[in-house]
């Protein structure tokens, strides 16, 4: 064969494969693939935070007005409570919620709220300073607190561990919500036999 055919017949074949695309779809998803994945693990892992800190929210909600309901709680009350707390954050693990519930009294002459009872995962002790925002505390004409004023607290936080963690942290983040409820039915919800501070 002339080497001038040899020669035509090279540059034919070159030409055929550089209009050949037939591999070009693989290979762009090849090197899209791994970016696809780590979004798909890495949105679902954010829309489940953002689901368990609604529930959260609903938690806190939820046991601070059920407190808020009653004139006198018994301890099996506040159990059954936390039951509830446990029901709302299912499918999740229910083991990384801590709920509380305080009852918290606002001191006219200290112009400070303080802990009167506490009960759930991280309980306060008695008499203790709980910062309340101000917009939850009446006052008089001259600014000062009015007397016999309480609030439920319902205090709830969630650890939730992301199932891949390559775009949250793997360690997890901390959903929290604090909701306050003024009692419904009387000053305040006894749990024991007084609604002061110092006493029950």
């Amino acid at each position: 064969m002339p080497i001038l055919a040899i020669a035509r017949k090279l540059r034919y074949r070159a030409a055929s494969l550089r209009r050949d695309d037939s591999g070009i779809a693989a290979i762009e998803f090849a090197m899209i693939a791994p970016m696809l994945v780590l979004m798909l693990f890495g949105i679902t892992d954010v829309a489940n935070y953002f689901a368990v800190d609604r529930k959260v929210s609903q938690i806190a909600q939820t046991v601070s007005d059920l407190t808020s309901r009653y004139t006198t709680v018994q301890e099996s009350d506040v159990t059954n409570f936390f039951t509830v707390a446990g029901a709302i954050v299912n499918p999740y693990d229910k083991n990384a919620l801590k709920t509380t519930i305080h009852q918290v009294y606002l001191d006219p002459s200290s112009k400070t709220a303080k802990v009167v009872w506490s009960r759930g995962s991280v309980p306060l002790s008695k008499n203790s300073v709980y910062s309340v925002p101000a917009g939850l505390v009446s006052k008089d004409a001259s600014g000062n607190w009015l007397a016999n004023q309480y609030l439920i607290v319902g205090d709830v936080k969630y650890n939730y561990v992301p199932t891949i963690g390559w775009v949250l942290s793997k360690t997890g983040i901390t959903a929290s919500e604090i909701a306050f409820t003024k009692p419904r039915q009387m000053t305040c919800v006894m749990l024991g036999s007084t609604c002061t501070p110092s006493g029950g």
